[in-house]
């Protein structure tokens, strides 16, 4: 776990145990793809979240909003106290991802299959007007239940959008169990690349093996790109890895002092 991941991580913990409950899953299984899309990969500037000629990134998965926000309050875009408001009345940072809400945020989703459409169309309307910018989407397994979501890949791969790149989150769990009891989805990265996108499957949780991917995307000329990540949804907290239930974790007593306990180690191997 790299010193940026291990940072989010315990601000997931912190944020989602002061709420008391909260996507606790899909937020920790995204970590490394975040910490190297904001770190290595996309052209942004926290100070201008609004700025022309950044790089796109739609949390289709919306209610992992917890580790994008994170993620943008580590890097500047705003205040990090701001994150110990997570879902309360009046706070700039809903449960679910919202533009109009959050700085850094590109798409408002929540209703799962949306926010790829919307990234496609970004993408799309960048080539329209020549622009070189990127466009980066983050889908989750049990998400690849919704017909939308080959819609979006069928239109990408259609007009040849080189500068979208699609992420799939294959933490193999969704809110009611697990994928493949649910709707089994079959080896993804061969289903994804039957539709022609340029499609590899990495560990998720290494940051190295993302990185590149990512490299190999830029080269890739005239499709879209399919990064599917391997991930262990909860990935750091052992009691909830592989535990059906920890898509949306309410927390016992017990349980939030173990995960301030984790927190407060993982700040403690950074000192």
């Amino acid at each position: 776990m790299t010193e940026f991941a291990k940072r989010v991580r315990i601000e997931i913990v912190r944020m989602l145990v002061k709420r008391g409950f909260g996507h606790l899953g899909g937020s920790m299984s995204i970590v490394e793809a975040l910490s190297v899309l904001y770190n290595n990969e996309m052209s942004i500037d926290p100070s201008n979240p609004d700025w022309e000629d950044r790089d796109y990134f739609v949390l289709s998965k919306g209610h992992a909003g917890p580790a994008l926000y994170s993620t943008l309050a580590l890097k500047g875009y705003f205040n990090k106290q701001l994150l110990l408001t997570l879902n309360e009345p009046h706070t700039k940072l809903p449960s679910h991802a919202d533009r109009n809400q959050t700085p850094g945020v590109d798409m408002t989703t929540g209703s799962l299959g949306q926010g790829i459409s919307a990234a496609a169309g970004i993408a799309k309307a960048l080539k329209i007007q020549g622009k070189e910018n990127r466009v980066y989407c983050m889908v989750g397994d049990g998400e690849l239940n919704e017909g939308q979501v080959y819609e979006a890949i069928m239109f990408a791969k259609h007009h040849k959008l080189d500068n979208f790149v699609l992420m799939i989150d294959e933490n193999k769990l969704q809110l009611d169990g697990f994928t493949r009891d649910i709707c089994d989805q079959g080896d993804i990265t061969r289903k994804i690349a039957s539709f022609g996108l340029h499609t590899l499957c990495v560990n998720g949780h290494d940051e190295a093996a993302i990185k590149s991917a990512f490299d190999e995307a830029r080269a890739i000329k005239g499709v879209p790109t399919c990064i599917v990540l391997d991930t262990i949804k909860a990935k750091g907290v052992e009691f909830l890895e592989g535990d059906s239930s920890n898509h949306h974790v309410r927390m016992d007593e017990e349980q939030k002092r173990v995960l301030l306990d984790l927190a407060n180690k993982w700040e403690g191997e950074l000192a």
